[in-house]
């Protein structure tokens, strides 16, 4: 097949291999990003590209269904075990999808929800402005406390004075534990229903490493299926039984037509690779090794917001740890082969393209198989890039070193070609 496509579509096909090739001689550390599994990868480039299944299992609304029934059963099962969820939908193709399922089956338009602000660490599909949801929904943004966590006495009094119909927790850019009690006790305090995020740590949840929203008696929990959990691009909602028809309704034929079950199957194995021994393993070793990489930076004198970290990511802001803005930060780690994001940090004085820090996390090393020692390394070397970055001889050779680690912890995937 890669014959085939590098003698049609020679472009594709180098740029393709000049990005395995990236993967592989660059460390990534953006916190949402990770290098999928290789059976993940078999499941996606299958015939079932070719199916349109609108509907679900049993019920759909075209023939030639037995095998798609099959791996959709097989993926919602598999979630619903283990999530400990009593309703999984595995059909929304994105993130942002899977949250439009949730706020047009569950709520009207209108409706008030509260949710953590884009700037102090929440989801552009959390009511920021610039979203469309923010045009549809009465949304309302809680912020963090002067040192970066949740401020539960500003959730509770917004909470009294708008009486949302719904109350979100969950982020892209908080490096702290979500108190999921906490954010039910608010919610039954003004009759809300409870809706967690958690796709930047769902596979953390997955592996049991970090605590279960639905354990907490929440309505309904989210999650992307890449990032911590290692599969194919797409999304999960899981819920109460109570919730599982308006929420299959909202999925298809509310927002969606037909269903992606190349990826459903890809989704299907990911979640069964989730459900092994190796996996809670790994869920456990990439908190430990944020632990070492933020405690190694701290050394450095470089200051993290909230001072630290509970779970996989870390912000850092870099223009008063090292006078460079979020952009600068990055572009400068990039060229020394260090792959991480710009970020806003909570009241950030500058705007989302240039931001006062860098986000970088530990899922995608940990999947090579790095451990705390190495994660100490890569912390020297993101200090060295930075601080080095206008010395052309210091960015080399910080680039050689990220380079030799990473070929001594090779990314899974499709290598071979990668070296030819």
């Amino acid at each position: 097949m890669r014959d085939r496509l590098r003698q049609y579509d020679p472009e594709i096909f180098e740029a393709i291999l000049g990005e395995e090739r990236r993967q592989q001689t660059e460390l990534e550390l953006i916190p949402s990003e990770n290098y999928t599994y290789p059976e993940v990868l078999a499941a996606l480039g299958t015939v079932f590209t070719n199916k349109y299944s609108e509907g679900y299992p049993g019920n759909r609304y075209y023939g030639g269904q037995t095998y798609t029934d099959v791996i959709e059963r097989l993926a919602t099962a598999r979630a619903r075990e283990l999530f400990r969820a009593e309703h999984a939908n595995v059909q929304a193709l994105s993130g942002a999808a899977m949250n439009q399922v949730v706020y047009y089956g569950l709520l009207q338009p209108g409706d008030a929800i509260l949710a953590m602000d884009l700037t102090h660490g929440g989801h552009l599909t959390h009511g920021s402005p610039v979203s469309h949801m923010s045009r549809v929904f009465d949304f309302h943004r809680y912020r963090t406390d002067a040192d970066g966590r949740v401020d539960f006495d500003e959730v509770r009094r917004i909470a009294g004075e708008v009486r949302p119909k719904l109350v979100l927790c969950g982020h892209s850019s908080y490096p702290r534990e979500l108190d999921y009690a906490g954010f039910k006790r608010v919610a039954d305090e003004v009759g809300a229903l409870t809706m967690a995020d958690v796709s930047h740590v769902g596979g953390l949840i997955a592996g049991g490493a970090l605590p279960n929203p639905l354990d907490a008696g929440f309505d309904v929990v989210t999650t992307t299926t890449h990032k911590s959990l290692r599969g194919p691009r797409g999304g999960l909602v899981l819920s109460k039984a109570e919730f599982g028809k308006r929420i299959d309704k909202s999925v298809f034929p509310g927002l969606q037509g037909g269903p992606h079950m190349h990826t459903i199957a890809a989704i299907a194995v990911a979640l069964k690779k989730a459900a092994e021994p190796e996996f809670r393993e790994y869920a456990a070793r990439t908190l430990a090794n944020a632990q070492a990489l933020a405690g190694r930076l701290i050394e450095h004198g470089a200051e993290l917001v909230t001072g630290g970290t509970d779970n996989h990511l870390i912000v850092v802001n870099t223009v008063a740890s090292f006078g460079l803005q979020g952009r600068e930060a990055q572009q400068a780690l990039e060229e020394a082969g260090l792959a991480t994001n710009k970020q806003l940090i909570p009241d950030d004085p500058l705007s989302a393209q240039r931001t006062s820090g860098v986000r970088l996390g530990t899922p995608a090393p940990t999947t090579r198989g790095m451990g705390e020692a190495e994660m100490v390394a890569v912390a020297d070397l993101f200090v060295r890039a930075v601080r080095g970055k206008d010395d052309a001889d210091e960015v080399k050779a910080v680039r050689a070193e990220v380079q030799q680690l990473c070929a001594r912890f090779p990314a899974p995937g499709p290598i071979s070609a990668a070296k030819s």
